[in-house]
C-alpha cells in the first residue's frame, strides 16, 4: 500500500452525474437544470470524494425536481447543489450534538489490525457483532483491543476474514484495488452497472398522483414509505423522502434495536416501531401497512427477509404497483452476496483503504462513509424516479443498489459534471460549517445537525419533525 498509483484506478474510464442519472433512466437534457456552487476543495482524498458526494445529491434533487414537475404539470425546477451542504450532511454523524454531547461513531473493536501478513479491519459497533468477534477469536466477553491486538497478530487476513465471518461476525481482510479486481466478489460486482432500476412483478396501470399544493414542493406529499433499513445508507434514503413529504415510518425488530444516537442523526421527518415479524400479530401488523404502502426500502443482506415474505417478488404481488429499493453491502451477486457489511469495511475490501494510505504504508479512510452516504442518496433518487415513472406508464419497479458498486465508481474516478467553473457562487471565504448546522428541540433533547443538502426550487428546506425515540410510535400511517 502507500501513495502510488493503481492500475485499476488509472485505466478505467471515468463517469460522473450523467452516468448516475442515465441509470436511473432520466433524460439526459435534464441534467442541465443543475447548477453547482459552494465552497471548493471539500472532502479533499486521493479519490474524488467530492465528484462523488455532489453527483449522488444532485441526481437525487433532480429526481425531485421532475417528480415535483410530473405531479404540478410544469416545467421542471432548477437545482441547486452547494458543495458546502453537501460535504457537512456527508458527515453529519459527526456533526451531531445532542445536549451539547457528541455520540460515539466507532467502538473500540471496529478499527485496523495488523496481522501476520498484512492489515484486517472489524466492526463490532453492535452488541451482537461484538460477541460474534470475541468468539471467533476465542477471546472471553470481556476481552478488549489489546487482546484482540494479541491475537489478530499471529493470523493470517484472510484466514481472520474467513473466520469471523464464520462466526456471523465481521472482519474483512485489506486488499489494493488489483487484489479486488482478481477476487470473485470484485469481478461479480464489475459486471453490474451503478445501480438498476427495473420492471417488478405483473403490470399495472398508471396511477398519477394528486397535484401538490401550498407553498412549498413536496413532491412526496401523500406517500406511504416502509423503512426497514439500519445504519447509515438506507436511513439516509428515508430521510431524504421524508425531506420530501413522504410518511415514513421505520420498522425495526425488537431484539435488534438501533442506536439511538444513529437514529438521532437519520430520523428527520420519520416515524419509528417495532414490529417483531416472527410473530402472528406482528406479521398482522405489518401487513396491514403494507396493503396501504407506495414504497418498500429494505436495508439488509440479500435474501435476509425472505423468510417473512418479503422479497421484492413477494411483496410486488401482495402490493401490486409497489416501489422496492434495496441497498446492501456486497451487492445481490457473487460469493459475498449474502455478507453482512458497512461502509468501512467494503472501503478496505475494494482498496480505497490502500489508496487513501499513509506515507508509512499504515491503511487510510475516506473524509466520511462516503459510500453510505452517496448510495442513500442514489437509493432516494431511485425511488424518486421509480414513483414518476409509475405515474407516467403504471407498474411495480425494483432498484438494487449496493455500497461495493459505488465503491467502484469512486475508483472509476467519478467525474463531476463541472459547470460551476470549479466553485462559482463561491464568496471566497472558505468553508464554515455552522453555515449548514442548525438546532432543533427533539424529543431526545436539543439536536445540533446538518441541514439538509437536497435542494431545488421551491422545495424544502427542513424536515417537517425531528427525530423521535426509537420505537416509540404505534405501527400505523399518519
Amino acid at each position: 500500500m502507500g501513495q502510488r498509483q493503481h492500475s485499476a484506478m488509472r485505466q478505467l474510464p471515468y463517469t460522473g452525474t450523467d452516468l448516475a442519472w442515465a441509470a436511473l433512466g432520466g433524460d439526459p437534457a435534464l441534467t442541465g437544470r443543475i447548477s453547482y456552487g459552494g465552497p471548493p476543495g471539500l472532502l479533499a482524498a486521493r479519490l474524488p470524494v467530492r465528484a462523488l458526494a455532489r453527483s449522488a445529491v444532485a441526481v437525487c434533487a433532480l429526481a425531485a425536481a421532475e417528480l415535483t414537475a410530473e405531479r404540478n404539470g410544469g416545467p421542471v425546477p432548477g437545482v441547486r447543489v452547494d458543495d458546502g451542504a453537501v460535504a457537512t450532511a456527508f458527515v453529519s454523524e459527526r456533526h451531531l450534538r445532542i445536549d451539547g454531547r457528541a455520540p460515539s461513531v466507532f467502538a473500540p473493536l471496529s478499527r485496523f489490525w495488523r496481522t501476520a501478513d498484512g492489515w484486517v479491519r472489524t466492526h463490532a459497533n453492535y452488541p451482537h457483532h461484538r460477541a460474534r468477534l470475541l468468539h471467533a477469536l476465542g477471546l472471553p466477553e470481556n476481552a478488549g483491543p489489546d487482546e484482540a491486538a494479541a491475537v489478530l497478530a499471529g493470523r493470517r487476513a484472510e484466514e481472520i476474514e474467513e473466520t469471523v465471518y464464520a462466526a456471523g461476525g465481521l472482519a474483512v481482510a485489506a486488499r489494493t484495488p488489483e487484489e479486488w479486481a482478481a477476487h470473485p466478489q470484485g469481478v461479480a460486482v464489475a459486471a453490474r452497472p451503478l445501480l438498476t432500476l427495473e420492471p417488478l412483478g405483473a403490470v399495472t396501470p398508471p396511477g398519477p398522483l394528486p397535484p401538490l399544493t401550498g407553498d412549498v414542493s413536496l413532491p412526496a406529499a401523500g406517500l406511504r414509505v416502509l423503512d426497514l433499513t439500519r445504519v447509515i445508507a438506507g436511513p439516509v434514503a428515508t430521510r431524504t423522502l421524508a425531506l420530501l413529504g413522504a410518511d415514513v415510518l421505520r420498522i425495526d425488530a425488537p431484539q435488534l434495536p438501533e442506536s439511538q444516537d444513529a437514529h438521532s442523526d437519520t430520523g428527520f421527518g420519520k416515524r419509528s416501531t417495532a414490529l417483531d415479524l416472527g410473530t402472528r400479530s406482528g406479521r398482522a401488523a405489518f401487513e396491514e401497512l403494507l396493503a396501504a404502502a407506495d414504497v418498500v426500502v429494505t436495508g439488509y443482506r440479500p435474501g435476509a427477509l425472505d423468510r417473512f415474505g418479503l422479497s421484492p417478488e413477494a411483496l410486488a404481488e401482495r402490493r401490486p404497483g409497489l416501489i422496492v429499493a434495496r441497498v446492501s453491502a456486497w451487492g445481490d451477486n457473487g460469493p459475498w452476496g449474502g455478507r453482512r457489511g458497512f461502509d468501512s469495511l467494503v472501503q478496505v475490501a475494494t482498496g480505497i483503504a490502500a489508496i487513501e494510505a499513509d506515507g508509512e504504508g499504515n491503511p487510510g479512510a475516506l473524509p466520511a462513509q462516503a459510500l453510505d452516504h452517496g448510495t442513500g442518496y442514489l437509493l432516494a433518487a431511485a425511488v424518486l424516479r421509480a414513483l414518476t415513472e409509475r405515474a407516467r406508464t403504471g407498474g411495480s419497479r425494483v432498484a438494487t443498489l449496493s455500497l461495493a458498486r459505488t465503491a467502484r465508481w469512486l475508483l472509476q474516478g467519478v467525474e463531476a459534471t463541472e459547470r460551476d467553473g470549479g466553485g462559482a457562487g463561491s464568496d471566497g471565504a472558505g468553508y464554515d460549517a455552522e453555515r449548514y448546522l442548525r438546532d432543533t428541540d427533539s424529543p431526545v433533547g436539543r439536536l445540533h445537525h446538518a441541514l439538509p443538502p437536497v435542494a431545488f426550487d421551491g422545495g424544502p428546506t427542513m424536515w417537517a419533525t425531528p427525530p423521535g425515540r426509537c420505537g416509540a410510535d404505534a405501527p400505523e400511517w399518519r
